[in-house]
């Protein structure tokens, strides 16, 4: 049942994101920035609600409070990466345009990569390490005073659940370098929809966003160190059973 739950939703996902993406491609000639990036959001709704109606993954999250009220107020938001889950739903739950740090790759997706590269998003060539950190910093400056968060994956690719990754410092990088706060998120998708898996199971993804972190006069590394101290302790405390 699980499996064939899973295939409804990919129909589902393809049935409306080729329409949906050739709107976006259409109304980017004279719509862009906020205006464009809400409309992208309604897909992820419908791609998050799909899930929610169809293989019965349901989110809980708690923290909603600890993220910054100011309309114009930056953040850098550091999320723990267990499943594509996280990537489709955190659009929808925050109350300010976000801009991914990807690889340039994902632009040549059909459809959906194509309607990407039409946001105002932070693609970068990772094999050209020292020119895409700079890139980062540039557009994530420029985002960041337009009230755009920009949020990353520290550990940089998915992890199984009740698994650590490396966390890499790009990100608190980047928010010394800018003065955005860092706000550790972290989300057990992993219970529900694994790394590398097509079939989700149904049950619920707990999302925690933590207090924001100042990072003006800290160093990268240390920052980073406290922002894995507090996304590994939380996940730990709401999935308790992939730790044992």
């Amino acid at each position: 049942m699980a499996f064939l739950r899973s295939v409804l939703h990919l129909l589902w996902m393809l049935l409306t994101v080729i329409p949906w993406a050739l709107v976006m491609l259409v109304a980017s000639v004279w719509r862009r920035g906020e205006p464009l990036w809400w409309m992208a959001v309604r897909w992820l709704r419908w791609a998050t609600g799909g899930l929610r109606v169809i293989c019965g993954v349901h989110t809980r999250v708690a923290g909603l409070e600890n993220l910054p009220q100011d309309k114009r107020a930056g953040a850098v938001l550091l999320v723990k990466h267990q499943s594509t889950y996280e990537t489709f739903l955190m659009p929808t739950l925050m109350p300010h345009p976000l801009a991914y740090v990807f690889k340039k790759e994902l632009l040549y997706v059909p459809f959906f990569g194509w309607a990407m590269g039409r946001l105002d998003m932070i693609h970068i060539d990772r094999s050209q390490r020292a020119q895409a950190f700079n890139k980062v910093v540039a557009q994530g400056k420029r985002l960041l005073a337009q009230g755009v968060w920009i949020i990353m994956f520290p550990e940089g690719t998915r992890t199984p659940r009740g698994g650590q990754g490396v966390y890499k410092t790009g990100g608190t990088r980047l928010a010394i370098e800018t003065g955005a706060p860092v706000i550790p998120i972290a989300v057990t998708s992993a219970k529900c929809w694994p790394r590398k898996a097509f079939v989700k199971r149904p049950g619920v993804v707990d999302v925690s966003i933590g207090p924001a972190i100042p990072s003006v006069g800290r160093k990268a590394d240390e920052l980073m160190a406290e922002v894995e101290a507090w996304i590994e302790a939380e996940m730990r405390r709401l999935d308790p059973e992939a730790y044992r």
